[in-house]
């Protein structure tokens, strides 16, 4: 039932499609007398349309019409939409360079008009604009159709669709020239995905912008085919560049909030300095500033391509970093307990090169060579170790769109790092670690978030105090076990202060074991509910204290990325936390 102010309208006897293509071609009900009459005057023209252009030769239609005094009137419009047309056959023939190229065959595979279905014009209309809109994106500029036509035999209730689709030739990528910008000519076209004089794609034009887009150079790109200047079957392309401003300076603000080994509000405030383009050669640095009460952190990256602008690049690395890790407790007689006194605190100063290089398989893969200095004190003796690391890592990501908010993908990292007294380093130590998260939607409003993360340390027996704590594993976080604090959850060691206190103090563990589930139910596309699990910890071979959280939160899917507030329960105690929650706000893409 549709109604308005002037006219009231029945549909009886079309099924809900048939139903939505009728109001379509009726157009908006009318308001005045003056539409009302017109309107009247063209119900049965439309309807008939409607019914033919969904197969529907045959019809049959009655109106009824009730005119009322200072009333809207009502049509009533009784359909018998009879036996539809169906196709007899569907003849659709190719000409042309198109007879050479697979997405043709592709496209031919999967077009939807097939014999002894009903005849549809709309959908044979969609066909027609698929088939033209396909030979444009793979530059047949010449295309047209030398026949399209519809034969309805009305006896006999069979339609005959022919389509003859002249290509012409494909035209090919010419000449690729780049206007706005200041960087060596041979850095932008080792950007180029195709040769010049290779058959013209829109894909391939799209993998040039968003490679583009990947550098960070650019705040404008425009990638623009000239067909205008097409000369015997090249089309030019022409590039505009806008760069982004020499220097950009980015403010977050942060604070972790809850009740574990540490009670207190701890704010966050981080300022990004970025640099994206430095010289010709494409060369660019971000440094970062972060301040809060326990954990102030300086790092600068200068990033310099190498053999490509995006597949091999050479990143220099400097840091100062002050960390906090762990829990340490003193035994207090009265109460026969242990209270909190403070943290595991760490000094890194650190210098690092890395190279990293994009395979063809997609894999990022990338060896560096890190030195780091880092002072702490544990169980009230100070080391300040030396090392130098030789590392490598592999990673591989994968999603199924390029939204801030994919529906699916899997990431995995896998990475090995070695020090050797030989070379420098106070100890002999070997790492691995191994990352996997995993994303799915099913049921478009159900979404599952799972994560593993694993770690493990090799080092000489008696050698562990050397390890620094940057450099073992701890539990608990955002990022980690949700409901801890950061980096508090893991193995604790025994000892009596200078003062001949008994105390405890978790230093960390040579293996890591954290595993996730979440689920995510969307209330609308913006926003969304979550629930999750947590569980593992930190541990060495002969102290495995597993950790477990539960809780949940809200998310806004915002137009930088998901912000999350989550709250996070821990359901078991160990021996050196309690049973604590903990609020966390995190945003960013989870891929």
């Amino acid at each position: 039932m549709a109604a308005d102010t002037n006219l009231e309208l029945d549909i009886q006897g079309a099924d809900e499609r048939l139903g939505k293509n009728i109001l379509a071609h009726l157009g908006t009900l009318p308001q005045t007398e003056v539409q009302r009459r017109a309107f009247l005057f063209n119900v049965e023209d439309a309807v008939f349309a409607a019914l033919q252009s969904m197969g529907y030769y045959h019809g049959e239609l009655e109106q009824q019409l009730q005119q009322k005094d200072k009333k809207p009137w009502r049509l009533s419009l009784k359909l018998t939409p009879g036996q539809p047309v169906r196709l007899a056959w569907v003849d659709i023939r190719f000409l042309g360079d198109m007879l050479q190229d697979k997405a043709f065959d592709s496209w031919l595979q999967g077009q939807p008009l097939k014999p002894g279905d009903p005849l549809n014009h709309g959908r044979y209309e969609e066909v027609k604009s698929e088939l033209s809109t396909l030979a444009l994106s793979r530059g047949y500029f010449d295309a047209d159709f030398s026949k399209a036509e519809i034969k309805v035999n009305r006896d006999l209730n069979l339609a005959f669709i022919s389509l003859h689709f002249n290509s012409g030739t494909r035209y090919h990528f010419g000449e690729v020239s780049f206007n706005g910008h200041s960087l060596e000519p041979q850095l932008l076209e080792q950007l180029v995905p195709f040769d010049s004089d290779s058959p013209y794609g829109t894909r391939e034009l799209g993998q040039f912008n968003g490679a583009l887009q990947e550098t960070g150079y650019f705040s404008g790109i425009k990638v623009l085919p000239e067909l205008a200047h097409a000369s015997e079957q090249h089309v030019p392309i022409r590039v505009e560049l806008t760069p982004k401003p020499d220097h950009t300076i980015e403010l977050g603000l942060g604070a972790d909030i809850g009740s574990s080994s540490d009670a207190a509000i701890e704010p966050r405030v981080r300022v990004t300095w970025r640099t994206p383009q430095i010289n010709r050669f494409g060369h660019s640095q971000e440094t970062s500033v972060e301040w809060s009460p326990d954990r102030p952190k300086f790092l600068t990256t200068y990033t310099l391509p190498l053999s490509h602008p995006l597949n091999d690049q050479l990143i220099l690395r400097l840091g100062l970093l002050r960390d906090k890790y762990g829990v340490t407790q003193e035994y207090n007689v009265a109460d026969d307990s242990y209270n909190n006194t403070g943290q595991l605190e760490s000094s890194t100063r650190l210098l690092g090169v890395r190279r990293q290089q994009r395979l063809q398989n997609r894999w990022y893969y990338s060896y560096s060579v890190d030195y780091m200095r880092e002072f702490y004190t544990q169980s009230d003796t100070q080391y300040d170790p030396r090392y130098l690391l030789g590392g490598i890592s592999f990673q591989h990501s994968r999603r199924n769109d390029t939204s801030l908010d994919p529906k699916g993908g899997f990431r995995q990292f896998y990475s090995l790092e070695y020090a050797d007294p030989m070379l420098g380093s106070t100890v002999r130590l070997a790492r691995a670690m191994a990352k996997f998260k995993w994303i799915d939607t099913f049921f478009d409003k159900h979404r599952l978030v799972a994560r593993v993360d694993l770690g493990a340390n090799w080092v000489p027996q008696g050698d562990e105090p050397l390890v620094p704590p940057s450099l073992r594993y701890f539990a608990g976080g955002d990022q980690s076990i949700r409901g801890y604090g950061y980096q508090e959850l893991g193995p604790f060691i025994n000892y009596t202060t200078d003062e001949g206190v008994p105390a405890r103090q978790v230093v960390g563990g040579r293996f890591l074991t954290v595993a996730s589930l979440e689920y995510q139910y969307y209330l609308t596309p913006e926003w969304r509910l979550a629930t999750f699990v947590d569980g593992g910890n930190a541990f060495d071979l002969r102290q495995f204290e597993p950790a477990m959280s539960v809780g949940g939160g809200v998310h806004w899917i915002s137009p930088i990325g998901p912000i999350k507030l989550d709250l996070g329960f821990g359901v078991r105690e160990t021996d050196t936390i309690p049973s604590s929650w903990r609020i966390h706000l995190t945003m960013g893409a989870e891929l």
